[in-house]
């Protein structure tokens, strides 16, 4: 029992996940549907543009409520049922893309480049992953490749010397592919690790830029015929639908091995993780709901699917 005056204890990441995915449960309006008590066609037909609505995407709604129906059709069902029929059945589209982020250790440096387009919060998420790897006990180099944002370069030396990372940067315009080579060389030099690659953000529309980040793979396989040895892709939960189009736009430039889920909180929109999962089965490895350090974890499927429904 915790004494009178004493401060209360930090939430926990799944109340945190729960608080930032409030927007998007609203969204499903799971409130209205439970107020009828059985699962009739009505209520299946309400449940399925529910989950449209928050982003889950049309095949996967219909996939999900027609899981949620099978033999229980017609019946009657309380709300909590529900909500928990419907959590197990997102899970399960979930549980596929759930992986933890590993660094194998035989490949030294072992090679991150990290891709986004502006403002999905790629530049924290590189800083968060550093200190997470620091904090392993890596030795971590990061490489300024947006070298078309001066800003970009000075976040991340603030959070290299959060994290007790080198930073490698050059002047803003230097060419990125250079940079990249040249930061794995350090690296090799410095008996780094892990090499994380920031480059800039990207629109998928800019083949210029979508060009460049072919060429940086290229320049880093000179150096090691595997590297990149992880290509992480940071999406933001605001975009919704756009998501889909950014994974097969980087996919189309160089091959993703996993993807990063920012600003959950505040968002009506997370259903989205779950249409993206259900198209590419890419690995989910963290997902963030604010701005600290510890708002960047691991993705947890049944965690999420919780907090997105509601269910306890």
């Amino acid at each position: 029992m915790r004494q009178f005056g004493e401060a209360p204890p930090p939430p926990t990441f799944f109340e945190r996940l729960k608080e930032g995915l409030a927007k998007s449960a609203g969204t499903l309006g799971l409130a209205d549907i439970l107020i009828r008590k059985k699962l009739d066609a009505e209520t299946v037909q309400a449940l399925e543009e529910a989950l449209i609505r928050a982003d889950l995407g049309a095949k996967a709604a219909r996939e999900i409520t027609g899981a949620v129906a099978r033999g229980r059709y017609d019946e009657d069902i309380s709300g909590t049922e529900l909500r928990r029929v419907l959590a197990e059945e997102i899970a399960r589209v979930l549980t596929p893309v759930q992986k933890p982020f590993l660094i194998d250790r035989s490949k030294k440096p072992f090679i991150i480049l990290v891709a986004g387009v502006n403002g999905t919060g790629k530049t924290t998420t590189i800083g968060k992953i550093a200190s997470k790897l620091v904090r392993d006990g890596s030795k971590v180099l990061i490489a300024a490749g947006d070298t078309f944002r001066a800003a970009a370069i000075e976040q991340l030396q603030i959070w290299g010397k959060r994290a007790n990372a080198e930073v490698f940067a050059r002047a803003p315009g230097a060419d990125a592919a250079g940079l990249a080579f040249d930061a794995v060389t350090r690296a090799r030099q410095s008996g780094a690790d892990v090499v994380i690659i920031d480059t800039a953000g990207r629109l998928q529309n800019k083949a210029g830029l979508m060009a460049e980040l072919e060429k940086i793979a290229r320049v880093l396989k000179k150096l090691d015929p595997e590297a990149p040895h992880a290509v992480l892709l940071v999406l933001d939960a605001t975009t919704g639908q756009n998501a889909l189009t950014q994974v097969e736009a980087f996919s189309a430039a160089v091959p993703l091995t996993g993807l990063v889920m920012t600003k959950l909180d505040g968002s009506a929109k997370g259903g989205i993780l779950v249409a993206l999962a259900a198209k590419f089965v890419l690995p989910v490895h963290f997902i963030g709901v604010g701005e600290s350090e510890d708002d960047l974890q691991s993705f947890a499927a049944d965690a999420f699917a919780k907090a997105l429904t509601g269910a306890t």
